[in-house]
């Protein structure tokens, strides 16, 4: 993570206020997941990932978006995950994968609405736990857009080919590792 990179996070009544600043890349994205996935195992249910400070997104980003959303809906969740600030730029990257029929795309009625300077306000930097290594952020890339490959037919095809040349690669990183 750089200085122009953070994931900027805060926990208030009935959601977790995510903010990524700057580029939502492969590079922070892990950090985004271990703080979601995080304050999904303490209980959350509604994640709401602010996009205002975002630049733009790439595939594996927007994958882990979509894994945060497949995951909730598994557990039941009312609020799931919601899309803050998103701006033309990354809504329309989020609709060209189909993503705004997982993601609730800046709601127009939300216990935030309203509030989002105020939010913003109180956030913190967060701080993960590790970083990860090469093998983790291939195997956390490759996850990714499976699971956006999982998402639709024209997504499945559309990343046939970076999942199995992630697959391969992953595969041959497990084969070193023994």
């Amino acid at each position: 993570m750089s200085s122009e990179n953070a994931i900027l996070v805060g926990v208030f009544d009935g959601f977790t206020w995510i903010r990524c600043e700057g580029k939502g890349s492969f590079v922070i994205s892990p950090v985004m997941k271990e703080c979601a996935e995080s304050r999904i195992a303490e209980g959350e249910r509604c994640i709401v990932i602010d996009l205002g400070g975002c630049t733009g997104m790439d595939s594996t980003f927007m994958g882990q978006l979509a894994s945060f959303a497949a995951r909730l809906s598994k557990l039941g969740a009312k609020g799931g995950v919601q899309i803050a600030g998103a701006g033309e730029r990354n809504r329309s990257s989020l609709e060209d994968l189909g993503l705004d029929c997982l993601l609730e795309i800046d709601p127009p009625v939300a216990v935030w609405r309203g509030k989002a300077d105020e939010i913003r306000a109180e956030l913190e930097p967060y701080k993960p736990g590790h970083s990860p290594t090469m093998k983790e952020r291939a195997k956390h890339i490759l996850e990714a857009h499976q699971t956006l490959a999982s998402t639709s037919e024209e997504n499945a095809r559309k990343f046939a080919g970076v999942v199995g040349i992630l697959e391969q690669e992953v595969a041959e990183n497990e084969r070193k590792a023994d």
